[in-house]
């Protein structure tokens, strides 16, 4: 076995998507403090693989073997994976398997708030867990003040949790920052064009202008709020993306993955709403003559009579044209939620 005072070997594996991505974004400063922070000199290597699920939705530990064995040695292995998992009802944001080597993290259960830095000092906590020994004198441990670690004295297995209340909000953001929203909104490049064709004609017809001056703002956004509603319904509807819990153990994070899924569908629609309001409100501004709306409106034409005109069109674009609309592609709806993604990642016995 290599003399561990002179070489760390360390492999990290991650989910591809979100997770890897993720990796990118810290893997400068992770071997940064592998390299500061461990007394010996460490080995880095990073691999992407998908990290498959048993048929009860359960890490498959065991397939990891796999990817392993293409390595000569490794000492330690650590998974970054996008499964949101629970322990006794909290979200469970790592788990250290001490008898294997491996330490398993979760990137979404972190949260979307500094991200990065809290998974890195989750992996560092993870090896410290792990290897005690290897840290340099004077070097302050990572603190995880938004977790807990916790050991299972029968099995020797350390799990790190959040509480119930704050930790499935941030695992909530985090599910929506993995759901990649704003990835999502070109892939609705059909609803995209029905919802500008349509929105358009607010523009050229004066019976829209005069119906957008004579409604009140809150009832103007309460339009906008219940057209945005009723295309994330249809969606949802359309494309059978409401999930349903397999059995008792898995509803909550099955709720979690629908929660997830309308957060990311009502910010994909609110983006295109509010891009298809500024479209028409320049087109508007440079088609519609200010005294001509002013004859029309019988008052003097102002910026605000635009943006009603606008945000009513927009309303009419997104009900009348994106409804009868659908993804570009099936491949694009599995990759949205949660729970389409992890059920691609269940293995065959």
């Amino acid at each position: 076995m290599t003399d561990l005072r002179s070489s760390l070997e360390i492999l990290l594996i991650t989910d591809p998507g979100f997770p890897s991505r993720r990796l990118q974004g810290i893997l400068d400063r992770l071997d940064e403090r592998l390299n500061t922070d461990l007394e010996p000199e460490v080995h880095l290597t990073t691999h992407v693989d998908t990290v498959r699920l048993t048929p009860h939705f359960a890490l498959d530990i065991d397939s990891l073997g796999e990817v392993v064995n293409e390595y000569d040695h490794v000492d330690i292995i650590l998974v970054l994976v996008e499964a949101p998992r629970h322990i006794h009802r909290h979200p469970l944001v790592a788990q250290v398997y001490s008898d294997q080597r491996i330490a398993v993290v979760c990137s979404t259960s972190v949260g979307a708030l500094r991200p990065n830095a809290r998974i890195l000092d989750v992996l560092m906590s993870c090896i410290e867990r792990m290897r005690p020994n290897l840290s340099r004198e004077g070097v302050r441990q990572p603190k995880l003040r938004f977790c807990t670690w916790m050991e299972n004295e029968e099995t020797g297995e350390q799990s790190l949790y959040s509480p119930r209340a704050t930790g499935n909000i941030r695992l909530l953001t985090g599910m929506v920052a993995a759901n990649d929203p704003w990835r999502t909104l070109p892939k609705l490049s059909g609803v995209m064009a029905g919802a500008t064709a349509v929105g358009a004609f607010g523009i050229f017809y004066s019976s829209i202008w005069q119906m957008a001056s004579y409604l009140s703002t809150p009832r103007l956004l309460a339009i906008g709020l219940m057209t945005i509603i009723g295309m994330v319904t249809w969606l949802i509807l359309s494309h059978r993306l409401w999930d349903t819990p397999p059995n008792e153990t898995r509803t909550a994070t099955v709720l979690l993955y629908n929660f997830s899924t309308i957060l990311t569908l009502f910010a994909c629609t609110m983006a295109l709403y509010l891009c298809l309001v500024v479209f028409i409100l320049i087109g508007g501004l440079v088609v519609i003559d200010p005294e001509f709306l002013g004859l029309q409106l019988q008052t003097d034409a102002t910026f605000t009579n635009y943006l009603d005109i606008a945000w009513l069109s927009a309303a009419m674009g997104v009900a009348a044209g994106a409804l009868g609309s659908n993804f570009d592609s099936d491949v694009d709806v599995k990759r949205l939620t949660h729970g389409q993604r992890l059920r691609q990642r269940i293995s065959v016995e």
